[in-house]
C-alpha cells in the first residue's frame, strides 16, 4: 500500500470527485510502481497486482458485468489507499473512459462525465460515439 496515493510525478493523475488518485497511462511506457494497474489491452504485464478485461480498441467492454466488476475494485483499492492506475495501448480512448467510468461510479453525473475526463486527464478522452453511450449508461 501506498500511503496516501502519493506518486512518483503526477504526470497522467487525475482526481476523482471522492478524492481518490488515479493515474491514466499507456500501458507500454514505462512508470512508477502503482500497487494495482486496470488493464484494458494485451501488453506487458506489471510486477505489481493488476488486473485485465476484454475491452477492443475503439469499442467498449467485451463483457459489462467483469468490466463493472474490475472498475469498482479499482475504485475500493483507491478508497483503501492505494496507487490505482488504468492503461490501454494508446492511453487515451479506452483509459479515458474507464476514467470517465470511475468518475461515475464515485458520484459524478453521467451526463458531465466526458467533459469531466477530458478536461481532467486528455482532450480527446473518450473516442467514439458507443463509448459515450456506454457511459451512459452506468448511471
Amino acid at each position: 500500500m501506498s500511503g496516501g496515493q502519493d506518486w512518483a510525478d503526477n504526470v497522467g493523475v487525475v482526481e476523482l470527485p471522492g478524492g481518490v488518485r488515479v493515474r491514466g497511462r499507456r500501458v507500454a511506457d514505462p512508470a512508477s510502481p502503482a500497487d494495482f494497474s486496470l488493464l484494458l489491452a494485451p501488453g506487458p504485464t506489471p510486477a505489481w497486482p493488476h488486473r485485465r478485461i476484454r475491452w477492443p480498441d475503439f469499442w467498449v467492454p467485451v463483457d459489462r458485468a467483469d468490466a463493472l466488476d474490475a472498475l469498482r475494485e479499482a475504485l475500493r483499492r483507491g478508497y483503501a489507499g492505494e496507487r490505482v492506475e488504468v492503461a490501454c495501448r494508446g492511453g487515451t480512448g479506452r483509459t479515458g473512459t474507464a476514467l470517465a467510468a470511475l468518475a461515475i461510479l464515485d458520484g459524478l453525473p453521467a451526463e458531465r462525465a466526458v467533459d469531466w475526463v477530458r478536461a481532467a486527464y486528455r482532450p480527446r478522452a473518450v473516442e467514439t460515439p458507443w463509448q459515450r453511450r456506454w457511459l451512459r449508461r452506468l448511471a
